[in-house]
């Protein structure tokens, strides 16, 4: 049976209240994911360079830490200055937070996202929402600018799911598992679409997602000249810069599919 195809900038954005849900959500279900790791699984490679699963969980850790504790974030972005100079501020910052724990090993870094990730999540809802829309996360990253809305309160409420969602879909590729999706999962995907309606400038097309994680989404206005059909994972990876596991299919007008294929949200 036909979806009904949605105005993907109709999409609304994630609110405080739905955010918290998510958030928790997206923790309980990269905790689990972690916890059934065997020991050999840690050093495995994953789509991020450079980074093993070991890594891209300690770089997890290190988020959610700096968010009751900015200061950390700080010290990290100095210190990646003088250490990561040919890397930019948010990229040497990541680095520096694998590097504060490139002792630790796998088992127990799970364990310090069970302790940060909570407190970190309870910091963002503390932040009055008015100095959350108003504080700009651009102020430690200048790369944020490039974001359709680089205050804190796009952060808490759209980006840290994001981040770690992306994570545990890395995770499941770095093993060879399919991540367990659920309404969360939709709720992160859907934000994706609307940032890429935010940025679109190409004519109109149709997006159709499979998978739980799905949906179906008109980008631009008009009557579409493509269309793309893609499972909602693989058209996150492609968004994100990283290797397609399956198919892109896509039809049309051959300007609207490259617009497709160069297409790219910040996660």
């Amino acid at each position: 049976m036909a979806t009904t195809m949605t105005s993907a900038r109709a999409v609304p954005r994630t609110s405080g209240t739905r955010a918290r849900l998510v958030n928790e959500a997206e923790l309980r279900a990269t905790l689990a994911t972690f916890r059934e790791l065997a020991d050999e699984d840690w050093r495995r490679p994953t789509s991020c360079t450079g980074w093993t699963v070991r890594d891209m969980l300690a770089h997890t850790v290190g988020q959610y830490e700096e968010l009751p504790r900015p200061w950390i974030a700080v010290r990290r972005i100095r210190r990646a200055a003088r250490t990561h100079p040919h890397l930019g501020p948010l990229d040497g910052h990541n680095e520096a937070q694998i590097e504060d724990r490139k002792a630790v090993p796998g088992r127990e870094l799970i364990g310090a996202l069970a302790h940060f990730a909570p407190q970190g999540l309870i910091a963002l809802r503390r932040v009055p929402v008015v100095v959350r829309r108003r504080v700009r996360a651009s102020l430690l990253y200048p790369e944020a600018r490039a974001l359709p809305d680089d205050s804190v309160d796009y952060l808490g409420n759209v980006l840290i799911a994001r981040d770690t969602w992306m994570h545990r879909v890395d995770l499941g590729d770095a093993v060879g598992a399919e991540p367990v999706l659920d309404g969360h999962d939709r709720e992160i995907v859907a934000q994706v679409v609307l940032d890429l309606a935010l940025a679109w400038t190409g004519p109109a097309v149709e997006v159709d997602l499979r998978g739980p994680a799905g949906g179906h989404y008109l980008l631009g206005i008009g009557t579409p000249a493509a269309t793309l059909r893609a499972d909602a994972l693989d058209f996150a990876r492609h968004l994100s810069g990283r290797p397609v596991k399956g198919r892109l299919e896509l039809d049309g007008e051959p300007g609207a599919r490259a617009a497709l294929g160069a297409a790219r949200v910040v996660f």
